[in-house]
């Protein structure tokens, strides 16, 4: 008899588990992602907002309610785990300067502040729910949201308190850029971060974050605002390595940081640093298979080829990363500055075509690789104890993805159990 409630998924074409271990059935029950893995000729069943059997559909048992997929892939919901999604305003001018061949340098974030301070609560909470169904109806179905465009502590507590009305990924990016008031005195304003401003922050975040970066803040700085978090139980992340080689990746490193973000450029000893503290692969993984992690492990390389994209820099060198034994994860950095779009679709084709990832690695990456950098052990995989959140493409495999790059591809989206999308 099917238990009361249960939904069936099936003649699912291929079924990408990302399964903890080999077992069709998905029997580490909550163990969190393991390494990419795909069934075919698959179903699933869900109960509640949890997967609870996956295998052959011609083992699949009873449910109440039963949708055919008629041969399309079934895919965990993208996970994107860098985005900034409170903000005023647009820059599409200076995206446009930068085409004809202007340079990219962070300064352009205070056109974004001024912006957003002169916002009201309504305003910004409008422009953060449009990103958030735009996300969700290309498949995104756990998302990380930063402030960084408020840089008082007013419109910061602002910026955190409205993310958190839309997802638990949180972060405190009060050290985002250096405002216009504090010029020449970079250290108050990081006494501020560090203070006042995480007094107002913290209750409403989850991680904490710092742009180490040149014409940001440098790694005396950062140290100093990560260090702050950490004692107000904020969990490390960084952007690292986004203009030029510096020391955030080996500071993410030092610190414990859940991810470095950006690693556009990374020297010898930033990819030593990373795969030194990454988890071992088992012995089954080969060479171009993406690295399981423990959820609490390691620093993840989160790679943001949208702001590649954005200011026409050099691509991360992710099959240096993947090679090296480090956990990879793909994410949107959805700005109004260098990375203005909201599709991990996008991403993974750029992934796949700029980074020289293959398919499976860069679909592995924008979901098992951004729970991982969340730290989440219910996202990103597809067996027994995850939550039940996933797409539905309209194409046989994930590769279409990027092999029908631009085309909107996602059928149906369900987030802990429901059809959210369409």
């Amino acid at each position: 008899m099917p238990v009361t409630g249960s939904l069936l998924i099936t003649r699912i074409g291929e079924l990408v588990t990302n399964a903890p271990d080999d077992d069709a059935g998905g029997s580490a029950e909550g163990a969190g992602p393991g390494r990419f893995a795909v069934i075919r000729d698959a179903a699933l069943i869900i109960e509640g907002d949890r997967i609870t059997w996956t295998g052959p559909s011609s083992r699949a048992p009873a449910a109440d309610e039963v949708v055919d997929a008629a041969e399309r892939a079934v895919l965990p919901g993208f996970v994107d785990s860098h985005a900034h999604l409170v903000f005023a305003g647009e820059r599409s001018a200076e995206f446009a300067a930068r085409m004809a061949g202007r340079p990219y340098a962070a300064g352009g974030i205070r056109a974004t502040v001024a912006a957003t301070r002169a916002a009201t609560g309504a305003e910004l909470r409008a422009g953060l729910h449009r990103l958030a169904v735009e996300m969700l109806r290309q498949g995104t179905t756990t998302f990380e949201c930063k402030s960084g465009y408020g840089l008082t502590v007013a419109d910061e507590a602002r910026s955190v308190a409205l993310a958190a009305e839309i997802t638990p990924e949180v972060t405190y990016l009060g050290a985002h850029v250096v405002p216009a008031e504090f010029d020449g005195d970079a250290g108050a304003y990081v006494d501020l971060v560090c203070g006042a401003m995480l007094d107002a922050c913290a209750p409403h975040s989850r991680w904490v974050d710092v742009f180490c970066e040149r014409g940001a803040f440098g790694a005396d700085e950062a140290r100093a605002v990560l260090t702050a978090g950490r004692a107000r139980g904020l969990i490390p992340r960084i952007h690292a390595g986004q203009l030029g080689p510096g020391p955030g990746v080996r500071l993410a490193v030092e610190l414990g940081a859940a991810s470095a973000d950006h690693c556009t450029f990374l020297t010898d000893a930033d990819v030593d640093a990373l795969a030194a503290v990454a988890p071992a692969a088992p012995a089954a993984a080969t060479a171009s298979a993406a690295p399981p992690a423990s959820a609490a492990a390691g620093t993840v390389a989160t790679l943001l080829p949208g702001a590649e994209f954005g200011t026409r820099q050099p691509y991360p060198d992710a099959r240096r990363l993947i090679d090296a034994g480090v956990t990879v994860a793909l994410a949107s950095d959805c700005n109004p500055g260098s990375s203005y779009t909201s599709s991990m679709p996008f991403c993974i084709a750029l992934a796949v075509r700029d980074m020289h990832m293959t398919t499976s690695e860069a679909v592995w990456a924008a979901t098992a690789g951004g729970a991982h950098a969340l730290r989440r052990t219910d996202v990103g995989y597809l067996a027994p104890g995850a939550r039940a959140d996933l797409i539905i493409l309209d194409a046989p495999s994930h590769t279409y993805l990027a092999y029908r790059p631009g085309v909107p591809l996602i059928h149906a989206v369900y987030r802990s159990g429901k059809l959210v999308q369409p």
